[in-house]
């Protein structure tokens, strides 16, 4: 087993998460030999927020969510947490984390995570530009009756 950083583990499991089913699948077609250690199961989570970021945390409501556990023929364990109701997402998830613990970490990230987070990139930064297109900047005008 390679080492891993927490936050290294971190990113790679969030960009797992966020994914699409659908190109996670492209990108990781073949399921590796696995035993499931959690079936994937189907809940909630409560959602919290910040104004600003750094204000009081406030419940912002409820998200769906699949989690599922998988081991391989080689010991690592894999967990996924991922958004929705799609079981397979999870035990692919789950399995591409397991294996990223493995000396197959390097491929990994350039056929799989590398891909995902710059579609990631690329979908935020076309968010951002619909979002800046709508900015309104505000400004006061001096008045001549204020002065």
């Amino acid at each position: 087993m390679t080492d891993t950083s927490p936050l290294d583990r971190k990113k790679w499991m969030a960009t797992l998460a966020k994914a699409s089913p659908a190109r996670l699948a492209t990108l990781f077609p073949k399921m590796p030999p696995h035993r499931i250690l959690r079936q994937p199961e189907i809940g909630a989570l409560m959602v919290r927020g910040r104004m600003g970021g750094t204000g009081a945390a406030f419940n912002l409501g409820e998200m769906t969510v699949t989690r599922a556990s998988v081991q391989l023929e080689t010991g690592e364990v894999g967990h996924a947490w991922v958004q929705g109701r799609d079981r397979q997402h999870a035990l692919r998830a789950a399995a591409v984390d397991a294996l990223l613990q493995t000396d197959r970490k390097a491929d990994l990230i350039a056929a799989v995570l590398q891909p995902l987070e710059a579609e990631a990139q690329a979908g935020r930064a076309v968010r951002g530009a619909k979002a800046a297109a709508t900015k309104v900047d505000f400004f006061t005008l001096m008045r001549g009756e204020d002065t």
